[in-house]
């Protein structure tokens, strides 16, 4: 499907820069926040000078006219005397923005929105922005291929981030170093059903329009929000002796081949709170499409993607995520395989437990006929992907898989769980990157020597001499 942006001539978004002033700007003595983290991969992605700690994003999409109405209310802390600061976003049109409640002077350069607050935000101060926009949201295609941004389904849309599609449909610091809670709240018309992560807070329905709000209390990511519209069949559940919520939101036409996979999810949780640790969130569930409407799975927050229905290794895997991804979040895309070598690995683990291959047996046959499976499985090592187009590629997931048994024939199984699930609890709901993850594996295990794994398996160009 095309997509479809806006087309606001330069002129007129000087114009709209100018207009939205309400002072001169007097007085103010810091500087700019800067456009762009550095990211090894995306360096134009998030902004400096400020952390973001909470996103209230009220939507109303209208699927018949592919519409999208926006106001971002972004509670932020200034991290140093600012004059101006960034947001990430890609196409729409911003009406107006306001800092403080009052107005602000704004531009636009490629995805960056800059906004010039009439006051200075001094280094500390908590403040509030926002930003008022509406359009025909992009569908961005990555560096790999795939598709993410806002993608249009046969009866609503999707908005998918990983890594950069979410500002495609709201403003934000868009890097997986700042993460931030949640409210989301989308209207539809009556009949449709708008899904995204955290828990239901409020459903009401007027005038033949439906608003959905969701809340998610523990810090997310913005690659992991997700939002889909569409004719789910939404539901409430709860499992586990204590009861933790569960959402469902499933396509009808996906709903039969979908239900013996979502009927395991209370083993599923089980067994993964048993290797992995307590559950970091508030709910679970999943958001299952119809296959035609997307290409891959994704491990959206709390309530996890999937294009048709998945088989049992899919939903393992994405639901491992949210240990390893989700809750404890890379630091920058170079430490992709933190999340993907670790949600593998627990595919392994549990054909492992349920009658499959050894994890022993998975690795040793990727070791000896792995290129024949996977043509790139040596191309690059996992802790140093080639480029953008290779963070989703298979040696960030298999390789990242096999740098992790051999940490586990290294220390044993007993170890090799204490550090797994002591990773998972000592970077709760915050970032770690690969030099975050070595020196925790070395202090845990300070009498083993793991130098020729971390040379050898984690960035070694290659195929490693000896397995």
């Amino acid at each position: 499907m095309p997509r479809i942006a806006p087309v606001v001539p330069a002129l007129l978004l000087t114009f709209a820069a100018l207009s939205a002033c309400t002072g001169d700007g007097g007085g103010v003595d810091g500087t700019p926040g800067g456009s762009g983290l550095r990211d090894p991969y995306f360096p134009k992605a998030g902004n400096g000078g400020y952390d973001v700690t909470h996103y209230a994003l009220t939507l109303a999409y209208d699927p018949g006219t592919r519409h999208l109405t926006g106001t971002a209310d972004i509670t932020a802390r200034a991290a140093k005397d600012l004059s101006a600061f960034d947001l990430d976003l890609k196409g729409l049109t911003v009406r107006d923005v306001t800092v403080e409640g009052a107005g602000a002077r704004f531009s636009r350069a490629g995805q960056e929105l800059t906004v010039r607050p009439h006051d200075e935000l001094p280094k500390g101060r908590t403040f509030r922005v926002t930003v008022r926009y509406a359009g025909t949201p992009e569908t961005i295609t990555d560096a790999d291929g795939s598709q993410e941004g806002w993608v249009y389904t046969e009866d609503g849309a999707l908005g998918l981030g990983e890594p950069v599609g979410s500002m495609a449909w709201f403003p934000g610091n868009h890097h997986p170093s700042d993460k931030a809670t949640y409210d989301i709240t989308v209207t539809v018309p009556q009949g449709l059903a708008a899904v995204s992560n955290g828990e239901l807070a409020d459903r009401t329905t007027r005038d033949g329009r439906a608003t959905f709000h969701w809340h998610t209390a523990e810090p997310m990511a913005s690659y992991l929000a997700t939002v889909g519209i569409g004719r789910y069949d939404l539901r409430r559940a709860t499992v586990g002796d204590d009861r933790l919520p569960v959402w469902t939101a499933v396509d009808p036409v996906s709903a039969k081949d979908a239900a013996p996979v979502l009927a395991r999810l209370p083993e599923v949780m089980d067994w993964l709170r048993d290797n992995f640790g307590p559950y970091p969130f508030a709910s679970t569930g999943a958001l299952v499409e119809r296959e035609e409407d997307a290409t891959y799975a994704l491990e959206t927050q709390t309530r996890p993607f999937f294009p048709g229905a998945p088989d049992t290794i899919t939903f393992v895997h994405e639901l491992a995520h949210q240990w390893y991804g989700d809750s404890v979040t890379p630091k920058t895309w170079r430490d992709m395989w933190l999340n993907e070598g670790f949600a593998t690995y627990a595919e392994w683990l549990w054909a492992e437990d349920h009658g499959g291959q050894s994890a022993q047996q998975r690795f040793a046959e990727l070791y000896e006929h792995g290129e024949d499976e996977y043509e790139d499985l040596w191309d690059f090592p996992p802790g140093r992907p080639g480029s953008a187009a290779d963070i989703s590629a298979n040696p960030v997931y298999q390789r990242g898989a096999m740098v992790l048994h051999k940490i586990r024939q290294t220390v044993g199984d007993d170890a090799f769980y204490d550090l797994i699930q002591g990773w998972a609890a000592a970077h709760r709901h915050g970032n770690a990157s690969t030099a975050d993850f070595i020196a925790y594996v070395e202090r845990q295990a300070p009498d083993e020597d793991f130098s020729a794994i971390w040379s050898d398996w984690l960035y070694g160009q290659g195929r490693p001499a000896h397995a």
